[in-house]
C-alpha cells in the first residue's frame, strides 16, 4: 500500500473514527458503527466503501450481515499508524466505544 493513498484514505473524520473503532473491536457492522458514532446508514456505508477501495478494510458476509475489519494484508507501518490514531483520538474513541457498549449485539436489523 502505498503511504499517500493510506494517508488520503485516513484524511477524513469519519473515516478515521471508523478505523480506529475497528482497530480497537477487531470487526463490526454497519449498525454497530451506526450506534457508535451516532452517523446514519448512507453516510457510514458510504464511508466503509471508501475504506475498501483504498484497501484499508476487509468485509465478510454472516446471513444478511456484513461485518468490516482491518485488512488483514495492511503492511507493519500502517497498522503502527493506526495504532498511533487510536491514541491520538482516545477522547473520541472513549467516547464511540461508550455508546458502542450500550448497543445490543446482534441487533441490526
Amino acid at each position: 500500500m502505498e503511504a499517500v493513498v493510506f494517508f488520503k484514505c485516513l484524511s477524513d473524520a469519519t473515516r478515521l473514527r471508523i478505523v480506529t473503532l475497528l482497530k480497537q473491536k477487531g470487526e463490526l457492522c454497519v449498525c454497530d458503527l451506526m450506534s457508535a458514532m451516532g452517523e446514519s446508514q448512507p453516510k457510514i456505508s458510504r464511508h466503509l466503501a471508501q475504506l475498501r477501495t483504498c484497501g484499508l478494510l476487509q468485509d465478510s458476509r454472516r446471513g444478511q450481515w456484513v461485518y468490516y475489519s482491518i485488512h488483514n494484508s495492511l503492511v507493519d507501518w500502517a497498522h503502527d499508524a493506526l495504532s498511533s490514531a487510536c491514541i491520538a483520538n482516545e477522547r473520541q474513541l472513549q467516547s464511540d466505544l461508550k455508546r458502542l457498549e450500550g448497543h445490543p449485539s446482534n441487533s441490526c436489523q
